[in-house]
């Protein structure tokens, strides 16, 4: 099955939280590949210390006899496959996003789980990839917007996300993530999503510094920091993620 993980606007935390659910379901035993989907500002490598290697999705788009499984690695650390993408802007000029489908469909059945770490926004250069998916997680820093607006930030970011992946029949979740100043309230914040939008949410992550710490290291704050605040999050989250998929 196929994840499509979107955020509303940048600096949410998304590839964080692709990295991190990733690695927990790959910590539990399945076979997990984490694909660098964002293909214009890629930043998926940073997160398993992969940002120089020598093949990448962008590899692959430019040159189609190159076999896709050059371009996975598996994180010692975490027992992540990753795909990352290229940083290098001669790398991203001239590429198709139609090409990743082809790619994605091509490796896809070799892993039980596939997350794709979308662009920021309405993905419209990736939006193909979305014939593949099955699920789209949602995710949303809730702190760049005051809690009396809260309801319209919902509206403008949530419910548009929300309604691209009904229009592919997805099965649409919710992360809230560096939960700060609203922690006291996260609960009513929860309940407006599920009950006013009918999307469930799985689960809320808190502002942690150890975070940008272990993306410095290059392993997800999962494994990084494993009594960390945000850790035991992702942990929580993981579970829950782990049941929404597999009941």
């Amino acid at each position: 099955m196929a994840l499509i993980v979107v955020t509303g606007r940048g600096g949410a935390g998304k590839t964080t939280t692709t990295a991190n659910l990733s690695a927990y379901l790959a910590m539990s035993e399945y076979r997990v590949l984490a694909v660098d989907g964002d293909l214009y500002l890629p930043n998926l490598g940073f997160h398993f210390a992969l940002d120089t290697v020598k093949y990448t999705v962008h590899s692959l788009m430019k040159n189609p006899d190159i076999d896709p499984e050059w371009a996975v690695y598996r994180h010692p650390e975490t027992g992540v496959h990753v795909m990352p993408g290229s940083t290098r802007l001669q790398d991203v000029l001239g590429i198709s996003p139609r090409r990743l489908v082809e790619i994605l469909d091509r490796v896809k059945y070799k892993f039980g789980v596939v997350f794709v770490d979308s662009p920021t926004g309405i993905p419209f250069d990736t939006l193909p990839t979305f014939e593949l998916a099955n699920y789209q997680i949602i995710v949303v820093e809730i702190e760049r917007s005051p809690i009396y607006s809260f309801e319209v930030m919902v509206k403008n970011e949530i419910e548009k996300l929300k309604a691209l992946g009904e229009r592919y029949n997805l099965n649409i979740g919710v992360v809230l993530n560096k939960v700060r100043e609203s922690e006291d309230v996260v609960d009513k914040i929860i309940e407006v999503i599920e009950d006013d939008l009918n999307v469930p949410v799985l689960g809320w992550i808190p502002f942690d510094n150890v975070v940008p710490e272990s993306i410095n290291a290059g392993i997800p704050v999962l494994r990084y920091a494993p009594k960390s605040d945000a850790a035991l999050a992702f942990m929580e989250t993981g579970k829950v993620l782990e049941e929404w998929l597999f009941g």
